[in-house]
């Protein structure tokens, strides 16, 4: 296995190798990109890596991966119409998806036969404030996407014929005000989706309808440890001065700050990760998909991303303020962590995926 860590302060993708059966991790190489790189996305075949530049010019990089070192190549460049703050691929490498933050809109670009992306010509939707995440469901035929800022979570569903995204019915949800829905996951037996708020750290379950990609929220539980005594964060505000920002008032004291969320092959367990304490959180899931939340662990500073490989051994964590990544195993049985090594990362470490070579 390989493992890709995207550093937007040095604009590197950092490359390691992954013991299978230790997690042990290896140097392999460093990909300059020439911008801020942040997400990424590896295609469905695992041919390849997209990597999203947030720096002016915002484009989509197409970056083919050695089968026996796992090291990258450029391949081809694509124009995005805005900074990306997420990007992901439908199941069958179609498209290329990706949620704008700034922009407040969602984006479908074209991935053609050799699996490059390459055109300028993306679809773009106009959606509400802060597009934070987009993904589809596992068949494919259903995408939904965050808005933070308003709150919602938006229903697509994915043309088959023209890879272009259309509004289902309804076309958005609403969660709790001030909850400011950021990351999306979905259970391996596509039955239901959970969000996690950047705002107040809930983790949303959803009830997904295999025959109409409608969400039906189950639950909502919260993510944060307890007693570390901190107040929900704030809305980024409205482009009006007079208009208010936030249904919460700040009180001074530290702010909730949820970034990732993962979920391991098996569906039984779910992770998140909250900046401000510097904590993952462990939740098991039940067979009717409900959550219990078990511990939290401490991690990297200011924990932006997590992934975890594709059998389910190990979790992998970055650090924004952190001058290393973490590598956990996971217990096949009771879902904890323990931490197995730390290793060096370029600046800024924040975007992690995970490939298994051919």
């Amino acid at each position: 296995m390989v493992v890709y860590v995207s550093t937007g302060t040095t604009g590197t993708i950092d490359v390691y190798g992954m013991d299978a059966q230790t997690g042990n991790l290896t140097p392999v190489s460093r990909f300059e990109t020439g911008g801020s790189v942040m997400p990424m996305a590896i295609g469905p075949d695992g041919r390849h890596l997209y990597a999203a530049i947030r720096s002016e010019p915002y484009r989509v990089l197409t970056l083919a991966i050695n089968p026996v070192t796992g090291e990258l190549k450029h391949e081809a460049s694509a124009p995005l119409p805005e900074s990306m703050a997420y990007i992901s691929m439908d199941p069958k490498g179609r498209a290329l998806l990706g949620a704008s933050y700034g922009g407040n809109m969602v984006a479908a670009l074209p991935i053609g036969s050799e699996g490059l992306v390459s055109q300028s010509g993306a679809q773009v939707i106009p959606t509400g404030r802060n597009a934070h995440s987009i993904v589809t469901d596992r068949s494919g035929r259903y995408v939904y996407a965050t808005n933070l800022g308003s709150d919602t979570v938006l229903q697509f569903v994915l043309n088959s014929e023209t890879g272009l995204l259309e509004a289902n019915e309804p076309p958005h949800i609403a969660t709790g005000k001030g909850f400011g829905p950021r990351h999306i996951i979905v259970s391996p037996d596509n039955r239901h989706v959970y969000v996690l708020t950047e705002l107040t750290g809930h983790v949303i379950h959803y009830a997904l309808d295999s025959t109409t990609g409608v969400l039906t929220e189950v639950e909502s539980v919260s993510s944060v440890p307890e007693g570390a005594d901190l107040s929900p964060g704030l809305a980024p505000p409205l482009p009006s001065a007079r208009a208010v920002s936030s249904v919460h008032a700040d009180d001074g004291k530290p702010k909730i700050w949820a970034a990732d969320i993962g979920i391991t092959p098996n569906g039984r367990f779910l992770y998140t990760t909250e900046r401000t304490t510097s904590t993952i959180a462990l939740f098991r899931i039940g067979e009717d998909g409900r959550l219990s939340r078990v511990v939290h662990y401490s991690t990297e500073r200011q924990p932006r991303g997590i992934r975890i490989d594709p059998v389910g051994r190990y979790l992998v964590a970055s650090g924004e303020k952190s001058e290393n990544f973490s590598v956990y195993s996971i217990d096949a049985a009771s879902g904890e962590l323990a931490i197995l090594g730390r290793y060096p990362v370029s600046v800024g470490a924040n975007w992690i995926e995970i490939a298994t070579l051919a």
